[in-house]
This record gives structure tokens, C-alpha cells and sequence, in this order.
């Protein structure tokens, strides 16, 4: 007797495991169908997937919950437990410290506790941030959710990630100022990353000065549950018009940025879909790619130049 119709959603890095927990589950009276769709965290639950089947619950592995949904979501969060002698070797990048402040993922929270008495042993003051976005853990940060960093900013002299992976430390680093060292275990990598803070501000910058004589702006929104804000992109498309432009709100669920390069009309393209987008993925498009405060900021600049025209 069939118990519930259940849709299993997996990040690419789990999707090896699909089959396994779908027989697990299937063992306990439940049919089981696999979502082949690529997942980019809780933001991006297959709400849609699991209705257009019947699925009476999704089951999402690999992540916390993001926010709430009108729907029946259990999070199964992936715990990794990674290797902590590479601790050893920053000892001495933090020498000069006194203060520090830790974050890692959603996989490593359970290591945390770990990490900080390591460094309390090393005779650190050791400072964990409480999120205020969508993370839910002291410590945790999400690619587009670096607050357990940014709380502590202002307490500490250094900022340390352990984890795996560039991703989410990238996004703590561009929203704090103090020196940031990256402990990644997996690829026996410890260094500070502060130099990526200049590398992404001249690349911010050049998008927004290349899009000053932009005068068609496609405004990106996506259908994803936890990324879609509809309200932005209208007040954003109000914005440009008002400036003396022309834009459209361009829809889809996944970006394809193959097919958004075939519009050739436009002179550039605002994103206001999940935040890293237009941080990782500028060089994917002909056209430059801006979030919504680089877009106000060429409003700004297009204003001053057009006050400066007519004097």
C-alpha cells in the first residue's frame, strides 16, 4: 500500500545519491519520483515539479530551509565532516590577531564548535556572528547570505572560513572589510582572499560605467520560490523609464544565457533574480550584467551627465 507520493530534489554534488534514498523510501511503501532539474539551495525548491506529478511532499537534501513555503518540505542538510589538521597551518597567517570571527556552511556547523576551540587554544579571541537573513545557524553563510560575517565586522581584527569551495566565502568577503583567511580543507588551501575585494569592485565598477549610454535595459526575474521579486524588477523598470529609457522585464526559471544573448536589442541587463548572479556570472553575457544597485548607480551617473549637458 502506497504511504505518499514523494519528489526527491538533490544539489548537483548529491545527485550520485538520488537512487539510493528513492529505493529507501520506496522500501517504506512511498512512490518515489527523482527531480532531474538543477537545484541551487532551498531558494529553489521544485514546488512546481512536485505539483504537476501530485507529489504530496518534497524532500530536499543538502540544505536548511530558506523560507516558508505553502507546501510539505522536509530539509534533509548534508553533514560533511572535514579533515581539521589543516587548522595547523593557520596558526601562523593569524599571528597578529586577537580577534576573530568564524563562518562556514550548512555541512560544517556541526564542526564549528570544534574550529573556535581550536583557535581559543591558540590563545584567539574567538567571536561567532548570529545570521539576520535567510541562514538560520550562529556562523552559517549562504551565497547570498554572508550575516554571520557582517555582524561580527565591526568586533573582530580577522575573518576566518572553514569549508569547501570559493563560493560562499566570496560572498562574505564583498560585504565585510577586515582581513579574510580561507581555510579549505578539501584542497588543502589556506590563504587570505582579501584581493578578490578589489578585483570585484573594479569589475563593478566597469559594468556600470560601460552601461552609462545603455538605453534598452532587460530587467531579469525569475519564477525560482525563494529568489522571484516581481516588485523590484517593476520598480526598477519604472526607474529606467523614467530616465528616459526603454526596458522589459524578461522572465524565465533557470536563466539560459545562451538564449539571453540572442536579445540583441538590449544594451545591458539588471539582475534581480538570487544576488550572485550578477557577481559570478557577468562574464556569460555580451552585455553587461548589473544588480539593482549598480543599475541605480548608472541612473545616477546618466542624471549627473544630462544635468551637465544642459549647462
Amino acid at each position: 500500500m502506497m504511504n505518499m507520493r514523494i519528489l526527491l530534489q538533490f544539489p548537483e554534488g548529491l545527485k550520485q545519491e538520488a537512487l539510493r534514498h528513492a529505493k529507501e523510501l520506496e522500501g517504506q511503501g512511498n512512490e518515489v519520483v527523482v527531480s532531474a532539474t538543477p537545484t541551487f539551495g532551498a531558494c529553489d525548491l521544485a514546488i512546481d515539479e512536485a505539483k504537476n506529478i501530485g507529489a504530496e511532499k518534497i524532500v530536499h537534501f543538502g540544505h536548511a530551509e530558506f523560507h516558508r513555503v505553502d507546501f510539505n518540505v522536509e530539509y534533509v542538510p548534508y553533514q560533511i565532516n572535514a579533515d581539521f589538521s589543516i587548522l595547523d597551518r593557520a596558526v601562523e597567517p593569524l599571528r597578529q590577531f586577537k580577534t576573530v570571527g568564524i563562518v562556514t556552511t550548512i555541512q560544517h556547523i556541526h564542526q564549528l564548535d570544534k574550529v573556535a576551540d581550536f583557535f581559543r587554544q591558540h590563545g584567539k579571541e574567538v567571536v561567532i556572528g548570529k545570521p539576520y537573513g535567510f541562514a538560520k545557524k550562529p556562523g552559517q553563510i549562504l551565497g547570498c547570505d554572508a550575516g554571520s560575517a557582517a555582524s561580527v565586522n565591526g568586533r573582530v581584527d580577522a575573518l576566518v572560513y572553514f569549508g569547501g569551495g570559493m563560493f560562499h566565502p566570496l560572498g562574505a568577503l564583498l560585504v565585510t572589510t577586515k582581513p579574510f583567511l580561507l581555510i579549505e580543507p578539501f584542497q588543502g588551501t589556506v590563504e587570505f582572499i582579501d584581493k578578490y575585494r578589489e578585483i570585484y569592485s573594479k569589475r563593478s565598477r566597469g559594468k556600470i560605467l560601460a552601461s552609462v549610454d545603455a538605453k534598452n535595459i532587460g530587467i531579469l526575474v525569475t519564477t525560482k520560490n525563494g529568489q522571484n521579486n516581481m516588485p523590484m524588477a517593476r520598480i526598477l523598470k519604472a526607474k529606467a523609464e523614467s530616465a528616459g529609457l526603454s526596458a522589459a522585464i524578461l522572465v524565465s526559471n533557470t536563466f539560459d544565457f545562451g538564449s539571453i544573448n540572442n536579445m540583441l536589442e538590449f544594451d545591458a541587463f539588471v539582475n534581480t533574480a538570487c544576488p550572485r548572479i550578477s557577481i559570478d556570472d557577468t562574464d556569460r553575457l555580451r552585455k553587461p550584467l548589473l544588480s539593482a544597485n549598480e543599475f541605480n548607480e548608472v541612473l545616477r551617473i546618466k542624471d549627473e551627465l544630462k544635468g551637465g549637458r544642459k549647462r
